[in-house]
């Protein structure tokens, strides 16, 4: 008698104890089981900031200095100048060049960070009614090249191009490309380019060609 009373305390703390680990268990009578890992609903993504925008004076007819200074202010930090005719002489002293337009025109409702390009001439010059194109870049044909800036047209050929370049009126070294214009040359225009050398005569901008 003594050992079977001994087993069955055994055996009914055992169940106290099991139904101590799981409460719903103790209720159920059902084993316990492991609860499902907690979803969590991602988070909307925020909308894209939208542009910035700011109002574009027209700047056309100041100096290139104060032209660039006012569109900083109005917001536009990205600028651009050429030279409106056609010559690729670089700004380097911004005072000493003028507006004479401007892409984009004014007006508002730009985005600030659009990039504004200046068409420029010297203080002493006088503005084209547009800006003078520049020479494309040259393909497999010789382009017409006669009154373009040797500058430009240098610009216009593959950089490996042998070239030579004469002063048409005098015998001055041609120095500054940009000062001068294409008189003739050869090949003529319309010839297939094929890496022959290239031969030009040149004048001061100002002056006639012979």
């Amino acid at each position: 008698m003594r050992t079977h009373r001994t087993i069955t305390l055994l055996a009914a703390a055992s169940v106290l104890t099991l139904t101590a680990c799981d409460p719903q268990a103790a209720d159920s009578g059902k084993p316990a089981t492991t609860g499902a890992p907690a979803t969590t609903t991602p988070a909307a993504s925020s909308p894209a900031p939208s542009a910035k925008t700011a109002t574009l004076p027209d700047l056309a007819g100041k100096g290139l200095q104060t032209a660039q200074d006012e569109a900083q202010r109005a917001g536009f930090f990205v600028l651009r100048s050429h030279d409106a005719l056609g010559r690729e002489r670089l700004q380097a002293l911004d005072r000493n060049w003028k507006v004479c337009s401007q892409i984009p025109g004014p007006g508002a409702g730009l985005d600030i960070k659009t990039t504004v390009d200046f068409g420029a001439v010297k203080l002493e010059e006088s503005c084209p009614a547009t800006d003078a194109p520049t020479p494309r870049p040259a393909g497999d044909v010789v382009p017409n090249f006669v009154g373009q800036a040797m500058r430009a047209v240098r610009s216009a050929l593959p950089g490996n191009a042998s070239i030579t370049v004469k002063d048409a009126v005098q015998s001055r070294m041609v120095l500054q490309e940009s000062n001068w214009k294409v008189c003739t040359q050869d090949p003529k225009a319309g010839a297939a380019l094929t890496g022959q050398p290239l031969a030009f005569t040149v004048a001061k901008t100002e002056e006639s060609c012979p």
